[in-house]
């Protein structure tokens, strides 16, 4: 049997935390700037500290995804934090781009942008999570 509970965090927290889309931390010429759909790698780096954070507290604290209580498994959250910076629009590619089909290192996003990448991102964390059953084992 499956365990789709680090799949949903994941791409939960993937899409609200990607930024540019509700909140981007450094924003452009504010601290905080809402929906502007910018990026940089600083706002990156930021957003990629929150996401790990929380997937942590998600999946570790609260323990969603653990069968044996004895064990933490940090596969589901080394490889969430991993996709989520690969894979933040923007920043190594944006698939759709703005004014091309992709466009690369550009650092801005788009609706369409957000929304690929996050199947991109459910794909892959579905697969090495659910299929290739990846797991980092600390207890």
């Amino acid at each position: 049997m499956s365990d789709w509970g680090p799949v949903f965090i994941a791409v939960l927290l993937f899409v609200l935390l990607t930024p540019g889309l509700l909140i981007q931390m450094p924003g452009k010429s504010r601290f905080v700037e809402f929906g502007n759909f910018q990026t940089s790698g600083v706002s990156i780096l930021v957003h990629s500290i929150i996401y790990f954070a929380l997937i942590c507290i998600f999946l570790l604290a609260i323990g969603v995804h653990m069968y044996d209580a004895t064990m933490a498994d940090w596969g589901p959250i080394l490889i969430g934090v991993v996709l989520f910076i690969l894979l933040q629009p923007g920043l190594l590619f944006a698939l759709p781009g703005n004014s091309k089909q992709v466009e690369f290192g550009h650092m801005k996003t788009n609706g369409k942008a957000i929304a690929v990448h996050t199947l991109i991102f459910f794909a892959l964390y579905a697969i090495l999570i659910l299929a290739v059953h990846v797991h980092i084992y600390t207890g």
